[in-house]
């Protein structure tokens, strides 16, 4: 998936400011597609230069003025040829996974802090992913019943890896503890 994509896709709910995009990001895909502003107010430049989005100014009194940002008819194309397409190949980094391939060179109580501590970072994602349900997301836009059914899909598959991924360190550090990876 592209950024692009992203934004094409909450632009085609309603017209939104940069700010509002970032907020939209915070309050819905985070947990697997994170942006910072930079990111979105430079993907929003470049959509409006391809044409892909149209940018509209609303005067403000006490502050410069907002830029609200529409998407055309080719950006609804764009974003439909988009979902409809092959999907991309996925190939996610996984900064832990690194530091745990490379542990060989520790010592076990190294290791074992460096697992507690990824394990302990995965409880507490885990627990952000499961409170989102509950909390209020004055951000999200009201969308269909169907909308939100497909929002909560990629919320269940978060909470899921992060589980899985729980459960496999939990399971390494017990195996460590035990001496089964030949000091």
């Amino acid at each position: 998936m592209s950024l692009e994509h992203a934004i094409l896709g909450f632009l085609d709910y309603r017209p939104l400011s940069g700010y509002d995009l970032k907020a939209m990001f915070e309050a819905s895909v985070k947990h697997f597609w994170p942006a910072d502003q930079s990111q979105i107010y430079r993907t929003l430049a470049r959509l409006s230069d391809t044409g892909l989005t149209r940018i509209e100014l609303v005067e403000q009194t006490d502050r410069p003025d907002r830029k609200v940002y529409h998407i055309t008819d080719a950006g609804r194309e764009e974003l439909h040829r988009w979902l409809t397409g092959e999907p991309a190949p996925s190939c996610e980094r996984i900064a832990s996974l690194v530091q745990i391939f490379f542990a060989g060179g520790l010592s076990d109580d190294e290791v074992l802090s460096m697992l507690r501590r990824h394990a302990e970072r995965n409880r507490s994602v885990l627990e952000r992913l499961r409170a989102i349900p509950a909390h209020d997301k004055p951000h999200v836009i009201d969308a269909s019943a169907k909308d939100k059914f497909f929002w909560m899909l990629t919320l269940d598959y978060g909470i899921k890896i992060t589980e899985t991924a729980q459960d496999w360190l939990e399971d390494v550090i017990a195996r460590i503890e035990l001496g089964e990876h030949g000091r």
